[in-house]
């Protein structure tokens, strides 16, 4: 197995459209290191929000998004493993990848890529819809998330795969 090479968290269906990517770059900060100058286990999270969030808002699922349709989409579960510390100063990419599901969820993984290549880390998260107002889940995707994977379908996010 190659040092960008992962274990795949969520099955894939061999009929379904490409997974949605995105990468970002950055250096870790002075606030995100413990007294080892090493990163604080908790930012890992942080880090991947940061780039699920981005991601989520490129394809029309932001947090004033789920406002305005009265959704709530809490995180159900996370899941990460340690792999190699990240330390002040280092130079780190983040990347997302949101998998394709028909169900009522939002399925994300994540690497976070040291600058040689190796990794950090890797996790997942899994996001549930649920109505803001009953606090119901949704057993169908809602209409908003609908839309985005009507999007997905039709090749509107070519950019991002």
């Amino acid at each position: 197995m190659s040092a960008r090479r992962k274990n795949q968290t969520f099955k894939r269906e061999p009929d379904a459209p490409a997974s949605l990517k995105l990468t970002l770059s950055r250096r870790v900060n002075f606030r995100e290191v413990d007294s080892m100058w090493i990163v604080w286990h908790g930012h890992y999270i942080a880090f991947f929000e940061e780039i699920a969030t981005e991601l989520r808002r490129r394809c029309g699922l932001s947090y004033q998004r789920f406002v305005e349709e009265r959704l709530a989409v809490p995180i159900v579960q996370c899941h990460l493993d340690y792999r190699h510390p990240l330390l002040l100063d280092e130079e780190f990419t983040i990347c997302a990848e949101l998998l394709w599901t028909d169900a009522a969820r939002i399925n994300i993984e994540y690497t976070i890529y040291k600058a040689d290549g190796s990794i950090a880390a890797t996790g997942y998260t899994v996001q549930l819809f649920v109505d803001a107002q009953t606090n119901q889940p949704f057993y169908v995707p809602p209409p908003l998330f609908e839309e985005t994977r009507q999007r997905w379908l039709a090749g509107e996010y070519k950019d991002m795969q």
